[in-house]
């Protein structure tokens, strides 16, 4: 049976969608947008500050399903422009540390959600 995941500290979802589903042990949580929760606005700024309010996002959520950062198994992220590429890794390497680090893939893309620059989702094990 599956179980759905909200929580206050990550942004609601904008569509026909729930922030997470965990089922059978895995937790899938929906793309994350540098919404700041608090005030439902975009964080607008470096590709640095929209790569940690996604982070901080995407961990409201993990946390909200019992889970941490080093539960993630696989992480998709989607950016706008990849010579993002490193600024965007120095920020991950903040929450996904080498010895727990996920599966993942970064791929360039036309858009993504109200024209951000990044959106990340993740697959993580359940407690």
């Amino acid at each position: 049976m599956k179980k759905i995941i909200s929580t206050t500290n990550a942004p609601a979802a904008i569509g026909p969608y729930n922030q997470a589903v965990a089922h059978n042990g895995v937790l899938y949580a929906s793309g994350q947008i540098a919404i700041d929760p608090a005030t439902g606005e975009l964080v607008e700024g470096s590709i640095e500050e929209e790569t940690h309010r996604v982070l901080k996002n995407v961990g409201a959520i993990l946390e909200a399903a019992g889970c941490t950062y080093a539960d993630a198994l696989k992480v998709s992220v989607f950016v706008k422009n990849m010579n993002h590429f490193s600024r965007i890794n120095a920020v991950y390497a903040e929450y996904f540390k080498p010895e727990f680090a996920p599966a993942r893939e970064l791929v360039e893309v036309a858009n993504l959600p109200k024209y951000v620059n990044i959106e990340i989702s993740v697959i993580a094990a359940v407690k």
